[in-house]
């Protein structure tokens, strides 16, 4: 007698159960590590970008200041012709040096914000998430350069209307962004550092009014190196925003530059801002 004929293997009662369906059922694992520091970085900046949008108060009162020292200060020692410029008119000299000034201005108050979100519970939850630490200041630190770049538009074309002449090439234009965005990114840092330090926004205010004179008087913003005595002269290359200064000016009016040591002195500031505030992170959020 012949052998039953083997029984066919079972269907399977449920026919859409593979390698399809699972990414149904099993949620692919979260982003970690430095694969969030694009994504934090655009989340920050698009923040920034609506905050400006709903509210442009802050815009037009902070155009007035540099809108003063053009207007004051840049043409009346034009007519002066007390400060050597580079052989170009002083209020063209001086006006990269304002874009800077109003930049760094807007970013050395951001550790604010950062003590605002602590008193209010939105750092510890954010500290909670896999994001790591840098890349959560990382991403704080391009949105005050987004902020900071659409105060530096405003203060060139401030600048433009009183007849400075700056270049309109594109890829310099290009670069005068990157300058302007990784300036803001040190001194948002430095702000955040120093609120890591302090924990407390009345001390931070206290501090940040006490360092950005020094800093803006301390650099070539409003003269050149050379009119300086030797002590300033030391403090001014040993200042960040001196090497902004020369990479806009060098880009927005052509006058002799040091392009490659500028943006490699931005960028290793930069870095060492980041790393200087998101070891002090923690402290804050206790």
């Amino acid at each position: 007698m012949s052998e039953a004929p083997a029984a066919p293997p079972a269907a399977s009662a449920d026919p859409l159960r593979g390698d399809g369906i699972d990414l149904l059922l099993r949620p692919p694992e979260p982003r970690a590590g430095w694969r969030l520091l694009p994504a934090r970085v655009v989340a920050m900046c698009a923040v920034e970008l609506q905050k400006l949008r709903h509210d442009r108060t802050e815009l037009y009162t902070r155009a007035v200041q540099p809108a003063l020292w053009l207007l004051i200060f840049g043409q009346t020692f034009t007519r002066l012709r007390a400060i050597p410029s580079d052989g170009v008119p002083y209020i063209d000299y001086l006006a990269p040096g304002i874009i800077a000034q109003s930049a760094m201005f807007i970013a050395i108050f951001y550790g604010i914000q950062i003590i605002w979100e602590r008193d209010a519970g939105i750092l510890n939850k954010l500290l909670v998430t896999p994001t790591p630490r840098a890349a959560l200041i990382t991403g704080k630190a391009f949105a005050a350069g987004v902020k900071s770049l659409v105060q530096a538009v405003v203060v060139i074309l401030i600048a433009a209307v009183l007849g400075v002449a700056l270049t309109w090439n594109p890829l310099k234009l290009l670069g005068v962004a990157a300058a302007v965005v990784l300036g803001s990114v040190f001194f948002s840092c430095l702000s955040m550092t120093i609120a890591g330090i302090v924990l407390n926004r009345d001390r931070l205010m206290g501090f940040g009014q006490a360092i950005t004179m020094p800093l803006f008087f301390g650099s070539n913003a409003l003269y050149p190196l050379s009119v300086m005595p030797g002590w300033l002269q030391a403090v001014s290359k040993a200042n960040p925003l001196s090497y902004q200064v020369d990479a806009l000016r060098g880009l927005l009016l052509g006058t002799p530059h040091h392009l490659a040591l500028d943006f490699a002195v931005l960028l290793v500031a930069a870095a060492l801002g980041i790393a200087a505030a998101s070891s002090l992170l923690g402290r804050l959020a206790r």
